[in-house]
């Protein structure tokens, strides 16, 4: 069998370990990521430790939320996840497969079945295509069914998300931020992934379009089984959308646990630290 039909095999159904356990869609084992600063001399460069051996997995159907403040590393651990960064050391499995050094047929059907929501969706979306085209794009670099087929879930796309159809001859610069984000939404959803990353999806949002986001990411990882890893640097959004949160701390998990668990008996004093100085930025209809 070949390297990509191995693959494509494990991804046609959830594997089963020896224990009866589902195997993870994403496995990051002891990952460590560093970069290379412009200080320092020319041999020695100075270096930074973006992500310190961390170990993660994303389950089927599982929202992971990741918090912490901005340069904990959890934005370069969803690239990590992703593909978009190499890691310096440890090993990514997806789907029980090896992937550290991925191949261009493990990244083109890992990119089939992970998407990404990123933070601002002004600059996600293609500023010259109008939405119709961001939504069949991907389905055209896949090469996914055929024109009937692609075109109804282009409208299939546009309604789950809430939006009318006249939005599909619409540019990104003719629509909300909000209504922005839900097309983002949309795009990542086109090739049916079994998870998504989100990236601080929230956050260049106003606080009342922020709850509308949330609730229809809610909605659809329920309707769809969606596994998901949220990224954001507000615990309590991270706690209304996640079944286990990570809090990051300079490169480090410094606490894991549900969310319940992690709310109401934290053991690191940066998490008890993150719970007393941020006050929910989420709007009261939240969850309504």
């Amino acid at each position: 069998m070949s390297e990509l039909e191995t693959i494509a095999a494990a991804t046609a159904a959830p594997a089963v370990g020896a224990v009866g356990e589902q195997t993870p869609i994403i496995f990051l084992d002891d990952v460590r990521v560093t970069f290379k600063t412009r200080t320092g001399s020319l041999l020695h460069p100075n270096k930074v430790q973006a992500v310190r051996g961390l170990t993660l997995k994303l389950m089927p159907g599982q929202t992971l939320g990741i918090v912490g403040e901005s340069g904990c590393g959890k934005s370069t651990t969803a690239n990590v996840m992703c593909g978009l960064q190499q890691p310096t050391a440890g090993k990514v499995y997806f789907k029980g497969e090896d992937v550290t050094k991925r191949s261009a047929a493990q990244r083109r059907l890992i990119g089939r079945v992970i998407s990404v929501v990123f933070q601002d969706p002004a600059t996600a979306l293609n500023a010259r295509m109008t939405v119709h085209d961001q939504l069949m794009d991907p389905m055209l670099v896949h090469k996914v069914g055929d024109k009937a087929s692609r075109e109804k879930r282009v409208h299939d796309l546009i309604e789950m998300v809430g939006l009318p159809e006249s939005v599909l001859d619409a540019l990104p610069g003719q629509m909300s931020g909000g209504q922005r984000q839900r097309v983002a939404i949309a795009r990542a959803l086109s090739l049916e992934p079994d998870a998504i990353i989100a990236d601080e999806p929230t956050s260049a949002l106003d606080v009342s379009v922020r709850a509308q986001i949330l609730n229809l990411l809610m909605d659809l990882k329920r309707n769809l089984g969606l596994s998901m890893v949220f990224i954001s640097h507000d615990i309590q959004t991270v706690r209304y959308i996640s079944d286990e949160i990570i809090v990051m701390n300079a490169g480090e998990a410094v606490e894991r646990g549900t969310a319940k668990e992690v709310f109401e008996h934290p053991k690191d004093d940066y998490t008890r630290l993150l719970l007393g100085a941020a006050p929910s930025l989420l709007h009261p209809e939240l969850g309504k």
